[in-house]
């Protein structure tokens, strides 16, 4: 447990100099725990030094997991892939799902939505990369992604969100940052109903100083404050996973 309170005050540490070094306010920066593959203890712990942000990919730990820590009520977003068979339950424990990237998942989302008599936040995924390996819409068709799901009454856009190049060159994963940035302006100012556009939800523990210069709201960061995982990353984002 002493590795996740020094790895907290690190990553911290780095969000506060980054937002100085951008001539940003930090309080504009939230850090949210990516809880993959993390048991409840650890979690529990990590909300305990102050955090209030969690996020989930896999929704058979959604449960699990949010139950062991409502009592700390964190804030829950849902980070994987949506499938439409899916929606159900992770309604039950995320108030925020980061992954909308598609129309019919937001249609299917928006029936649920109605028969339950509620609404969510989501953001809208972006493929800023345009690597096949990863979900979310392409650059191209984000905008008339946002105008269609903006239709929907109980769905409210706060933002769009983007996993970055995997990279050593800075250059080509600021280039990723700074493509949602300008989605982002310029779907401001079509002034949609439903959506708000605050929120960008960008930048890990390898990239988040340059996510910070480039507008980022939120921070998603998991090994680098629990550790390594014991599974690869196709395990969250795995392609071949139905997509309803």
């Amino acid at each position: 447990m002493e590795n996740i309170v020094n790895n907290l005050r690190i990553i911290r540490n780095r969000m506060k100099y980054g937002c100085v070094k951008a001539n940003r306010n930090p309080l504009e920066v939230r850090l949210l725990l990516a809880t993959k593959t993390v048991d409840s203890e650890r979690i529990n712990f990590a909300l305990q030094q102050g955090e209030l942000l969690i996020g989930e990919n896999k929704v058979q730990e959604l449960k699990q997991k949010c139950n062991a820590v409502k009592e700390l009520n964190p804030e829950v977003h849902f980070i994987g892939h949506l499938q439409s068979n899916k929606i159900k339950e992770v309604l039950k424990w995320a108030s925020c799902i980061e992954t909308i990237d598609r129309i019919s998942i937001a249609q299917k989302l928006q029936q649920r939505l109605v028969f339950e008599e509620r609404e969510i936040d989501v953001y809208i995924q972006v493929n800023t990369s345009f690597e096949e390996s990863k979900f979310g819409v392409l650059p191209n068709q984000t905008i008339e992604l946002v105008k269609a799901v903006s239709k929907f009454k109980n769905i409210h856009i706060k933002g769009l969100m983007t996993i970055g190049l995997l990279s050593s060159e800075s250059t080509e994963i600021r280039k990723c940052f700074q493509l949602l940035k300008r989605l982002q302006e310029d779907i401001k100012l079509l002034n949609l109903p439903n959506v708000e556009m605050n929120e960008l939800s960008m930048g890990m523990s390898g990239d988040l100083e340059i996510a910070i210069e480039e507008g980022a709201t939120i921070i998603r960061v998991g090994t680098a404050i629990f550790g390594e995982r014991i599974y690869s990353d196709s395990y969250y984002w795995n392609e071949t996973e139905q997509i309803g």
